[in-house]
């Protein structure tokens, strides 16, 4: 706490924002005088924030009270001095800090998102292995509206004309919204996070930035981080930045691509790679639990109602747990690299998805199949959406009752997060059948 306090006071700090992320990934906690987060050294919050829906209702109280103390406690929440961070748009100099969650005994709460990775980081470093991970972040820019009836449309650029047709890796379309995105990268490199290359994306509007590679827990963070950083840089400029998974209407959706690839610590060698360059049985194992568990982990990828309007054929996004070489078709591909760079790219998670459950999912998944040895399918050469084995669940509710009934994910993940997490996705999933869509007005209104 004496280094944070000398890095606070040399920034001038005045004011500390303490944030965990909920189930959704929506930053909660408080804002208080650095003086006073000084002296509490962390701040205390209700356990309940960490079972809240998107809309920030709650699960039912028999669930509720049955996953919570009766008593409705406050959580212990404590600064993690690796994950401070300057607001660079802040009027006043305001430093971010990303806390962990414990109950009054100092145990790490099973709720809480960040220590899910940690969890799942931890069963790595037993085995003697560290993890990499590298990110890449897709969303759309729109025009603001304040009516969500009415359909989003793309921005104006610096021409003063809207973007039309398919502008896929187009440096003019990119350069439309280049004070934004100067914004955007100044405000990243003062966070210190490791964005790398922007490119324009095949929708309208849409964008993509990779990270770097790196620490899983320390690339959760700044995913964490990037989008409250781009939804500020973009309403700085009068635009809006949505990470929804299918915002617009035929329009592509947008995923978060997550490159992961495993270190042996003693030797900071791939295990993904034979001593002659080949592909190790690891390697393969890991592909092997990736298309086993996916299918039951897939809400943590895809946890939203929208999230599934992606996974339609034809669409850009894949719809299967294959793998292949250099194959866009396929969910899980394998990027052309070296053997100390081999890696598998995760196609499937959204980018609405909570950065820290997700990669905490997807790397899950592979360390099953590396300590239970198994094989996966045949890679595939050629189209990957023919396949009709390997299937994913297509609803929300599918989904949910997949991961419900999977013994693996409960037992590492525990019973409390897998059952009060489904149980918030179901409310969200009620809430959203309360509400009437546009299509069924225009279609079934006189028409049945």
């Amino acid at each position: 706490m004496k280094d944070l306090e000398s890095w606070l006071k040399e920034r001038r700090i005045t004011e500390v924002e303490c944030l965990v992320s909920d189930i959704t990934g929506i930053a909660r906690g408080k804002i208080t005088p650095v003086s006073k987060f000084m002296a509490e050294k962390g701040m205390r919050l209700p356990e309940s924030v960490l079972l809240q829906t998107v809309t920030g209702d709650y699960v039912e109280d028999e669930l509720y009270y049955s996953l919570l103390d009766p008593a409705d406690i406050d959580m212990l929440c404590r600064p993690d001095i690796s994950a401070v961070y300057p607001v660079p748009w802040a009027i006043e100099p305001t430093a971010q800090v990303i806390h962990d969650c414990y109950d009054k005994m100092g145990n790490p709460i099973e709720l809480s998102c960040r220590n899910q990775l940690k969890r799942v980081l931890a069963l790595y470093a037993e085995q003697g292995w560290k993890p990499v991970v590298a990110p890449e972040m897709e969303f759309y820019l729109t025009k603001r509206c304040e009516d969500p009836d009415l359909p989003l449309l793309p921005p104006i650029g610096r021409s003063g004309r809207q973007e039309t047709g398919r502008q896929s890796f187009s440096i003019d379309a990119a350069n439309e919204f280049d004070p934004l995105f100067e914004d955007m990268y100044d405000w990243c490199e003062i966070q210190g996070l490791d964005i790398d290359t922007l490119i324009h994306e095949e929708g309208t509007a849409q964008m993509e930035i990779n990270f770097r590679h790196g620490d899983p827990l320390v690339l959760a963070d700044q995913v964490f981080l990037f989008k409250r950083t781009l939804r500020e840089a973009a309403l700085k400029h009068d635009v809006v930045a949505t990470f929804m998974a299918k915002p617009i209407t035929n329009e592509p959706g947008s995923a978060m691509h997550i490159h992961q690839s495993v270190l042996d610590v003693a030797t900071g060698k791939s295990v993904f790679a034979n001593e002659d360059g080949s592909m190790s049985q690891l390697f393969l194992h890991h592909i092997g639990g990736m298309q086993r568990f996916i299918p039951e982990a897939l809400p943590l990828m895809a946890p939203n109602v929208n999230s599934f309007r992606r996974f339609l054929p034809d669409t850009s996004a894949p719809v299967n747990v294959e793998w292949g070489e250099e194959n866009r078709t396929c969910g899980l591909r394998v990027p052309d690299s070296s053997p100390q760079s081999r890696r598998i790219e995760n196609r499937l998670p959204g980018a609405d998805a909570n950065a820290y459950l997700a990669i905490a999912a997807s790397l899950l998944c592979g360390y099953l199949g590396m300590v239970q040895q198994l094989n996966p399918s045949a890679p595939v050469q050629g189209r990957a959406f023919e396949r009709r084995n390997l299937r994913l669940p297509f609803t929300l509710e599918q989904a949910l009752e997949r991961m419900e009934n999977c013994s693996e994910l409960e037992r590492y993940m525990g019973h409390r997060f897998v059952t009060g997490y489904v149980a918030v996705k179901r409310v969200e999933n009620e809430n959203f059948k309360k509400v009437i869509s546009s299509w069924e007005r225009e279609f079934l209104l006189l028409s049945v």
